[in-house]
């Protein structure tokens, strides 16, 4: 059964998520609020890092509900959580028209924005913009690659005028990387181990052979045009460690970026670590000083506020927007 249950959409909706076909939805973050109640001064690192204008980002995902790993930081509910079985981990077998689910999205995302029409904080300008959506974030919940339409989502998302889109993979399906038939903006993909070991401890991969797979995926970075981004997913006493492994694998891969960060102890990750078990900025800064030194990339930007540092052999971050 590839088939999200019910009981799971109705718990995603309490979330604040809104579903967007049989399984899709999208979901406004903190950021976007307050980038649209600033006008813009408080923002994401994305806007930081890349240009991309925050308050006109969509976040979504194709595949809710389904993914390869059950990571000790996620804050998706997972099917024990709520006392509900259902196959996460397969392909979604009937997949919706992907135009369709950029369509419902952007309906979706426009219905969790209208609300901010009534904020005195909030500019007739920035709500227009909002409203219009020239950013995708296909990194909201689950495993993008689960869903095999992935590059026509990609390409439908750019026919909807969207300037630019990013995908987030935990590279557990490198045959669907190495036959995208059109590549996001930049691609991720969150390597949160260095080792085996530790990716069995902090991702419990749920498919056999996911280590191998991960590493392959590494492998197929290399192919891409577009800008490519490791994603470290960071907390103290579990996979902030062995910096020399990270660094070689980062040698080894050749990505534009690298993105240490802090693990949120939020959603359903509170379950598995507490507050006071994440990681600091300045925990964040130091693991990336030392990554520095071992890789060779540089740090060129940080945002103490999404505790992320922004590595790169790159003068200055590339904006895409």
């Amino acid at each position: 059964m590839t088939e999200v249950p019910n009981e799971l959409k109705q718990l995603y909706i309490k979330q604040k998520y809104r579903i967007a076909g049989n399984h899709s939805a999208v979901k406004t973050c903190m950021w976007l609020s307050k980038a649209l109640r600033t006008s813009g001064m408080e923002h994401c690192y994305k806007q930081k890092f890349y240009g991309i204008p925050c308050h006109r980002c969509l976040q979504m995902t194709p595949s809710l509900g389904h993914c390869t790993q059950s990571c000790v930081f996620c804050w998706r509910a997972t099917p024990e959580i709520i006392g509900v079985n259902w196959n996460q981990i397969e392909s979604i077998k009937s997949p919706d028209n992907p135009d369709q689910i950029v369509e419902n999205s952007i309906i979706q995302h426009k219905n969790l924005i209208y609300g901010f029409g009534g904020n005195k904080n909030v500019t007739e300008k920035f709500l227009k913009e909002a409203l219009n959506p020239i950013h995708a974030a296909i990194s909201l919940e689950g495993e993008p690659t689960l869903f095999p339409l992935l590059g026509e989502l990609i390409n439908s998302f750019y026919k909807h005028g969207f300037k630019t889109v990013f995908v987030v993979t935990n590279g557990t399906s490198p045959e669907v990387l190495g036959n995208l038939e059109y590549e996001p903006s930049q691609l991720y993909l969150s390597l949160c181990a260095p080792d085996e070991e530790t990716y069995k401890k902090t991702c419990r991969p749920m498919i056999p052979n996911a280590w191998n797979k991960v590493l392959e995926s590494l492998e197929i970075l290399k192919s891409f045009s577009c800008p490519t981004v490791l994603r470290h997913t960071l907390i103290p006493k579990l996979n902030m460690k062995n910096i020399d492994g990270y660094a070689k694998l980062a040698i080894k891969t050749n990505p534009t970026y690298l993105e240490p960060k802090a693990a949120m102890s939020v959603g359903a990750a509170r379950k598995r670590f507490s507050y006071k078990e994440m990681a600091r900025h300045s925990d964040i800064k130091d693991f990336a000083i030392e990554l520095s030194k071992s890789s060779g990339y540089n740090i060129i930007d940080e945002q103490w506020q999404s505790n992320i540092v922004l590595l790169s052999k790159l003068k200055n971050s590339k904006k895409l927007y």
